[in-house]
């Protein structure tokens, strides 16, 4: 029983794969059981699938093999960081993804994208690979060294005929419910004194063996402008997966890994939970909150968040938030005093000044950053 399923964990063990993430499927749910007990793996349960772009991003930069196990409904929700991130800085992605809508599908909803997603991916350019049955299993190893030997993403679209038992596994899977909770919280939001350029400009001042993953926009050119650095690494597309990539990065290195993130940001991607469940204890993310669209002229958020009370909720221990200057400093000199994950929300105000666009084509900030990043640290 599940043979079809024990071949493709068999497949992933072989070529090295390191970390998994998985957003559920019920047509995969023997597959992604046993990737989940399998301790070859660092498995990272997804709540949105194209954090597991980011995230996949990330463990490479760091020296890491990635893959990712999805629905197909997923490559919608993902096309955008698939382009913007993992096609546009060559990176290697292999993607197994239950392909919904075409053998006996039951559900309506699934059918209108299931049936185009192959002429959807074709006219993106992206690499695909049908298997209609378990004959065809062994095709998933040649999508995995495919996306490596051309760094780009390949998805193995596998239709649920291939699979071996409808048969629901029969252990508990469901981890128990019943939890303790006790928050005290009270904080006031004062009026912020710094600008994002002057929380970037005093952070780069505390830099030294870092990582730093700056998010799209004016906070990537902002952080050029203050201290251009090669373990920078410029995010020019793919809003929401600073953090992400961020995690990635921390998950696979024992180097400090700091993130430049926004409020919109964090809130597009809702990745602190996953944070939270991984425990990193070297990544710190810094939210610099505007409460604004900030690289699209300073639109407001749909809703100004509490993002510190957000982290901790999501399960973050170890946040702070500064209103000043030497509030900032003062963070940043013990920064490292407790283990991470840290989140460090700062708030600044609304500003769009004209800064110097980066340099540096995709592929330049990717090697540079790679280089640097495993010059002197071992991969874990």
């Amino acid at each position: 029983m599940y043979e079809p399923e024990r071949e493709v964990l068999g497949i992933l063990k072989k070529n090295k794969i390191e970390v998994v993430s998985t957003l559920p499927c019920e047509k995969i749910r023997a597959l992604l059981r046993f990737v989940a007990n399998e301790r070859a793996f660092c498995h990272v349960g997804l709540n949105r699938e194209e954090n597991g772009v980011g995230i996949s991003a990330g463990v490479y930069l760091a020296g890491g093999k990635p893959a990712m196990i999805i629905q197909s409904t997923g490559l919608g929700n993902s096309i955008n960081a698939l382009m913007s991130l993992t096609v546009t800085y060559r990176l290697p992605l292999p993607i197994i993804a239950s392909w919904r809508g075409v053998y006996k599908e039951h559900i309506e909803a699934q059918i209108p994208f299931g049936k185009a997603v192959p002429n959807v991916l074709a006219a993106l350019g992206l690499k695909y690979t049908l298997i209609e049955d378990s004959s065809q299993i062994g095709s998933v190893e040649e999508a995995i060294q495919d996306a490596f030997a051309h760094e780009r993403p390949h998805i193995a679209l596998i239709s649920p005929k291939t699979w071996g038992s409808d048969e629901v596994i029969k252990e508990n899977t469901v981890p128990h419910q019943k939890r303790a909770f006790k928050l005290v919280y009270e904080g006031e939001h004062q009026e912020p004194e710094m600008r994002r350029y002057d929380a970037i400009r005093i952070i780069t001042e505390y830099l030294r063996d870092e990582a730093v993953i700056a998010n799209i926009g004016i906070p990537g050119k902002e952080l050029y402008a203050a201290k251009d650095r090669d373990l920078n690494f410029y995010m020019l597309g793919s809003l929401g997966q600073a953090s992400p990539i961020g995690l990635g990065v921390s998950m696979k290195t024992k180097r400090e890994t700091v993130v430049l993130d926004g409020d919109g940001s964090l809130l597009m991607s809702d990745i602190l939970p996953v944070v939270a469940d991984k425990k990193p204890e070297n990544l710190s993310i810094v939210c610099l909150d505007n409460g604004t669209w900030g690289s699209t002229g300073d639109q407001p958020t749909p809703s100004y968040v509490d993002m510190e009370l957000k982290a901790i909720s999501a399960g973050i221990e170890n946040t702070r938030v500064v209103h000043t200057e030497e509030e900032l400093r003062y963070a940043l000199e013990g920064l490292y005093e407790e283990a991470g994950p840290r989140f460090l929300h700062v708030m600044v105000n609304p500003d769009n000044a004209l800064r110097p666009y980066i340099k540096l084509r995709a592929g330049e900030i990717k090697k540079r950053f790679m280089d640097a990043l495993l010059q002197r640290y071992h991969i874990l």
